[in-house]
């Protein structure tokens, strides 16, 4: 499987003042993807720059390796026809790449690096002017096991190196043919439902908390530092503690999302979970009417349902256990029983047939319903435990 491992390294002085004039070149050529790609739709009727021009119109231009150019080329090609796949979607407000940059990583793949087994590194930096150049050498105290792909230079208050690599596993099997159920949500970040009746919660405070945290030291700081004349003395330290707040915060968010995914895949393990079915969320913020979308816009601009799920994928995929994005419309509201709709603002959902159940794992139980009986909502098992985890 395809894994990444980010890691400090060491390199002369001279070697790391070319690794920041890298950057620099990165953003470079980002500027001129820009500039040109602008220039050839005004020129020919607003028609689009292909791969192979916009790479043709590249070559020999920068000191950077060849294949570390084309992926910057590639990297603004995916992020133009991205957001044209938004907004056929239509979400109108996404924006066509269009920002000039100052830095932009650098990426070193297929053979445009040596790995030694002392730890050595050397990252080669193509030919300029009919002449090879000298290669940047770094060493690294941690290469992980197995065939690295790619190399890229990454800043996270110091200059790293973000390698991608296959560790060469082989998947896993599942031991059973049970099926399971997965309700995101941004107070309890993960529910779930098991066809045995077996249900689990993993409660979302700690995600929110570090949310919350910084975005009120980052509030702080953003007010002191609009009192401040720009690239001055104080402003540049107000912007290295923000820097090192969005660096901490974001450590912790990664950590707490993937001891969520990692729960959720030892409960499935444990259940004999074969495939596992997930609500589709995306949209709910944009679809939030009314006069408290303004109260929560910023709680669900902070859920961050996208990684999670990118975690559970892979944590699941390793086990050999299939997952799949289902439909969830409605499971919230119906009830299994006698099929009546209501809206719930409490933490349990109650019908007037008689019928309660915890709000989540009523989602959650109403969405595997709707996996296996083909949209319809109706019973499909008793509530036999609940298992309730927290992420320390």
């Amino acid at each position: 499987m395809l894994r990444c491992h980010k890691s400090d390294f060491w390199t002369t002085k001279s070697d790391l003042d070319r690794l920041f004039e890298c950057n620099r070149v990165s953003a470079d050529i980002w500027n001129d993807c820009l500039a040109i790609s602008k220039d050839y739709s005004l020129a020919n009727g607003g028609k689009w720059i292909k791969k192979s021009q916009l790479q043709a119109k590249m070559k020999g231009k920068f000191q950077l390796h060849s294949q570390s150019i084309q992926a910057v080329c590639h990297k603004y090609l995916f992020a133009r026809d991205s957001a044209r796949a938004a907004r056929l979607k239509g979400y109108k407000k996404t924006k066509y790449p269009y920002k000039s940059k100052r830095n932009y990583n650098t990426k070193w793949v297929d053979k445009a690096f040596k790995i030694f087994q002392s730890g050595k590194i050397e990252l080669s930096m193509g030919i300029a002017l009919g002449k090879r150049q000298k290669p940047i050498t770094i060493w690294c105290k941690n290469i992980p096991e197995g065939v690295i792909k790619e190399i890229e230079l990454i800043y996270d208050r110091k200059l790293m190196v973000s390698m991608s690599y296959d560790d060469l596993k082989i998947e896993g099997e599942a031991l059973g043919n049970s099926r399971v159920a997965v309700d995101l949500g941004e107070i309890h970040s993960i529910a779930s439902f098991c066809e045995n009746g077996e249900s689990l919660i993993i409660t979302g405070r700690k995600i929110r908390s570090i949310h919350r945290l910084r975005n009120k030291k980052l509030g702080e700081l953003q007010r002191l530092m609009s009192k401040c004349k720009k690239d001055s003395r104080q402003w540049k330290r107000y912007n290295k503690a923000k820097q090192y707040i969005l660096s901490k915060s974001e450590k912790q968010l990664k950590d707490a999302l993937h001891k969520t995914s990692k729960n959720l895949v030892d409960w499935c393990i444990q259940n004999e979970v074969n495939e596992v079915a997930v609500g589709k969320v995306e949209g709910v913020q944009r679809s939030a009417k009314g006069k408290k979308s303004k109260m929560t816009n910023q709680k669900l601009s902070n859920w961050a349902f996208g990684r999670l799920q990118k975690y559970m994928e892979y944590k699941l995929k390793a086990q050999g256990v299939a997952m799949l994005i289902v439909d969830e419309s409605y499971t919230t509201q119906t009830c299994p029983v006698c099929g009546r709709r209501k809206k719930t603002s409490g933490r349990v959902y109650k019908c007037k047939c008689g019928y309660s159940c915890h709000r989540d794992i009523h989602g959650a139980r109403n969405i595997l319903s709707k996996h296996l009986n083909g949209g319809c909502i109706m019973h499909v098992a008793d509530i036999e435990n609940i298992t309730y985890l927290r992420i320390a």
